[in-house]
């Protein structure tokens, strides 16, 4: 059963699937000798798998969204029915719109068994309704991600590299792939048939930049591909605006 998936990043498509394991702690570029911890083996012909989800360049595609299911609108009644505290219903629901497990809060006036029926469900990836083409260029075996209006410079500065996996940030810390199996739960959201995560952390004092971020490549049937990306991010000790998440859908 999907529970509401850790932060490893302000939001993440991990709220609709549950992937496991740690995540992997990314290294700054410039920094040598460091230990890079290491990753489960992916699978052979992986390249051509990454390749097949990947965007091209001016590849149009749809932005997302992540609303509140009917079961949290359900929650929201029960609350005011039971007549609960508004300001801890509004931090529930401020945990679930960033992607959070919410705590349970006494002053909900319903029980702890109760509240925990409304969490089996999740948020609903839907539609917003506007499309773009991406800023996304090739060269050679990278892409790299620019900014247009809409994504908030989220995206922008990210470089994936197609034959080493390697997926290298603004700030200058550098991860690799992970893969994501397909997910069978029930009461899953979407129908995730595979894909690639990379989870990205790090910290580097001489630049004043970190990062906590995680990139999301996401097969969905149909040749339809999720592209998700959020981050909490620090550069040049100025926090950056436009956390996340940017949650793309597309075909290939």
């Amino acid at each position: 059963m999907l529970t509401f998936a850790m932060k490893a990043l302000r939001v993440s498509l991990l709220t609709l699937i549950t992937l496991g394991g740690a995540a992997v702690t990314g290294r700054p570029v410039e920094a040598a000798g460091t230990t890079i911890p290491s990753l489960p083996a992916l699978p052979a012909a992986w390249q051509a798998k990454l390749a097949g989800l990947a965007p091209k360049p001016g590849q149009v595609v749809q932005l997302m969204e992540q609303r509140p299911s009917l079961a949290l609108v359900g929650l929201q009644q029960r609350v005011t029915i039971a007549g609960g505290s508004r300001e801890a219903l509004s931090a529930v629901m401020a945990s679930v719109q960033k992607g959070d497990r919410p705590a349970y809060d006494e002053r909900l006036n319903i029980s702890r068994e109760e509240f925990q029926q409304y969490l089996v469900f999740q948020p609903v990836l839907t539609p917003s309704g506007r499309s773009l083409k991406l800023p996304v260029t090739r060269e050679g075996n990278r892409l790299k991600f620019g900014d247009v209006p809409g994504l908030r410079g989220v995206l922008r500065g990210l470089t994936l590299d197609l034959v080493t996996g390697e997926l290298r940030t603004p700030e200058g810390f550098t991860g690799k792939p992970r893969l994501v199996t397909a997910s069978t739960a029930p009461d899953r959201s979407i129908d995730i048939r595979g894909g690639f995560v990379w989870s990205v952390k790090g910290t580097n004092p001489a630049t004043q930049n970190a990062l906590d971020g995680q990139l999301q490549l996401l097969q969905l049937p149909g040749s339809q591909v999720i592209l998700s990306y959020s981050r909490t991010s620090i550069l040049h000790g100025r926090i950056s605006e436009g956390d996340g998440p940017v949650i793309l859908r597309y075909s290939r």
